[in-house]
């Protein structure tokens, strides 16, 4: 039996964090939820504005669901999505955590079910409190820096001005392609989503990721 979609984006709260690289996730659900105030028909509500998270429930791609902000750190993550799953009766298979993604470039994107966490502590902490790790991870590139001690570093630094228009373009799309998923299922999603790159190539060109390989 189905339950209702959870759809939960990672970041830290607090305003010194609010712009940084690691809270891709936050900034997906706040795009979301502007247009969810625009629009009557998708019945914007909150359900929680304080505590360890923000919850609300919308109608997105005609479906009644669910959006959340853990407002504990990001290592502390799980303790919020289970706590919603267990209070709001929400299945694993319909969690979808939306985070930042070290290996993919900035304005790429990847839909998938399980696997490992690639060193993320926010999906490390809800592998631990659901225990599993299959839930759908939206992914979101932020690339990489060029030396792997800078990353702890690199996350909680600020976009560059010349990155900020890819970034309202992926979550956007990120926006979009979670919308088709609910609409139109998981498959026509992940198509949409793990094709999608900003700037677009030209026809034939290939994107260099700026972790080293080719996408």
């Amino acid at each position: 039996m189905r339950t209702v979609p959870l759809i939960v984006g990672l970041g830290n709260p607090g305003p010194e964090y609010a712009a940084t690289r690691h809270n891709m996730g936050f900034f997906v659900i706040d795009d979301i939820l502007a247009t969810a105030r625009e629009r009557k028909s998708m019945r914007l509500e909150t359900l929680q504005a304080e505590g360890d998270y923000q919850l609300f429930s919308v109608t997105l791609g005609g479906v009644s669901c669910l959006l959340a902000k853990p407002m504990t750190f990001m290592n502390l993550s799980g303790r919020a999505v289970a706590r919603i799953c267990g209070w709001h009766g929400v299945g694993l298979a319909d969690v979808v955590v939306v985070h930042d993604e070290l290996d993919l470039s900035v304005g790429r994107m990847k839909l998938k079910r399980g696997g490992g966490s690639n060193g993320h502590k926010g999906v490390d902490s809800i592998v631990e409190h659901l225990g599993s790790e299959e839930f759908l991870r939206l992914r979101l590139g932020i690339g990489r820096p060029e030396f792997s001690s800078a990353v702890s570093r690199w996350v909680l630094e600020s976009f560059a001005p010349e990155e900020l228009e890819t970034v309202r373009a992926v979550c956007a799309a990120a926006h979009k392609g979670l919308t088709l998923m609910l609409r139109r299922g998981a498959g026509e999603a992940t198509q949409f989503i793990n094709s999608f790159r900003f700037p677009a190539s030209p026809p034939g060109e290939a994107t260099v990721d700026t972790s080293g390989t080719m996408g």
